[in-house]
């Protein structure tokens, strides 16, 4: 292989069940978390595979909370984020039960609880999506694939907030009646606008936030709050933490237009801007104005109560998906040191008018300068997560699988389509 070309990937194994995190143990054995979305036919439910060295796979965990959105190898044990009713974070070590680590967060709105990774300090980070888009509950939870319900819990904040009195009026389906309307405020749930310049509290756990505890679970912290989806999360070399936050969607009663998704450090104290700011930029500015609705308007009511938001490292594509990352260590030959990010593309047109696809793709991110460069090596049809094999020498690529959109609603999905690739670093 000429060096400077993109190496070709290898199927390691096929016929998974939309998976979503890959890890290796300590001997060297691969493990598989599917999500348990019975989408396409699937089965029902999150499991844990094991992969043989024929790509065969067997489960040695299932009856999780679906969906599995994490997979971390640490200690001689796996940790495990379960996003369903409620979120759950578990510990489970081959051959023995799962123990619960944390119970009792946030689920059954939006976005679930996130991947889990062991700090260089000893704790436990995950992150925690949103419960809504943008801070509202709207009709938008109808038409979202993996939800589907109208009536779902609220966004809790992780620091004190108070809301600017902002209320939003749609059509109102628990009625009979065709012309009744719904009014809603933020933070409040569907039809509810008693308290649109209501003082809220923050609280623990909650949602749009990184969080931490120790590895039995106990003393959990935030770390900060407004990341609307921090979905993947992993320290570098040097002890830094970082996130991929997916940017908010051109649907619901508040619909942000043209939000791309984000890398950030994730500093402790820290506020990302979520629910009024983009990368640092208030969601009034008019390149967030949206296809589906007006110029939205700031959500809370005092920003100064607030630290500045953040401003990201680098800004992927509109409607990318940025979901896990990798760092390839330093030694390798190919790409040392840089960071491999899975795109697993946009899901129009239920998030965002029809327009041109985007990503299904890897795209390399140096840290020098965090420029972003597009890795051409495939097939993926949904890239989901990647890790550094056993052997240091390749890198694992977890393709969710089949997963579209159709044009006029619905979804067109394929059980058994996931699969995980190599692709050599040398």
């Amino acid at each position: 292989m000429a060096r400077g070309s993109d190496p070709p990937p290898q199927l390691v194994a096929a016929g998974l069940d939309f998976p979503t995190s890959v890890a290796a143990a300590a001997d060297g054995a691969i493990y598989v978390a599917e999500s348990g979305l019975p989408f396409g036919g699937a089965e029902a439910g999150g499991r844990i595979v094991r992969l043989g060295a024929d790509g065969g796979k067997t489960v040695v965990l299932d009856g999780l909370r679906a969906p599995v959105n994490g997979l971390t190898a640490h200690s001689g044990s796996f940790y495990i984020s379960e996003g369903g009713a409620p979120g759950r974070i578990s510990r489970w070590r081959p051959g023995d039960g799962r123990e619960t680590v944390l119970d009792g967060l946030p689920a059954g709105g939006n976005y679930h609880t996130n991947m889990a990774v062991a700090g260089p300090d000893g704790w436990l980070y995950f992150g925690q999506g949103a419960m809504t888009n943008s801070g509202v509950v709207g009709l938008d939870a109808v038409d979202l694939a993996w939800l589907r319900r109208l009536q779902h819990p609220v966004d809790i904040p992780g620091y004190d907030i108070v809301l600017a009195g902002l209320t939003f009026a749609t059509g109102d389906p628990r009625s009979e009646d065709e012309a009744a309307t719904a009014v809603t405020a933020g933070f409040a749930p569907f039809g509810d606008a008693a308290a649109p310049r209501a003082r809220i509290a923050g609280a623990l756990p909650c949602t749009a936030a990184v969080m931490r505890c120790r590895p039995d679970g106990s003393r959990l912290e935030l770390v900060a709050w407004g990341l609307r989806n921090p979905f993947g999360l992993g320290f570098l070399p040097d002890g830094r933490l970082l996130a991929t936050d997916q940017g908010a969607d051109d649907r619901g009663s508040r619909p942000i237009g043209a939000a791309p998704d984000l890398l950030y450090e994730v500093r402790p104290g820290a506020w990302y801007g979520w629910p009024d700011y983009v990368g640092g930029i208030p969601v009034t500015d008019p390149r967030f104005r949206p296809e589906r609705g007006p110029q939205p308007g700031f959500l809370l009511a005092d920003h100064a109560l607030l630290p500045p938001p953040e401003k990201p490292l680098l800004a992927f594509a509109v409607n990318a998906a940025a979901t896990k990352f990798a760092v390839v260590p330093d030694g390798a030959a190919r790409w040392a040191g840089q960071l491999l990010v899975a795109i697993f593309g946009d899901e129009k047109p239920m998030t965002a008018p029809r327009g041109p696809r985007v990503g299904r793709s890897l795209l390399r991110v140096d840290p020098a300068d965090w420029s972003a460069h597009p890795v051409d090596t495939g097939p993926f049809e949904r890239p989901i997560d990647v890790a550094i094999a056993p052997d240091g020498a390749s890198l694992l690529v977890l393709d969710f699988g089949h997963f579209e959109m159709k044009p006029a609603g619905g979804l067109d999905a394929v059980a058994g389509s996931g699969r995980l690739w190599k692709v050599r670093l040398d």
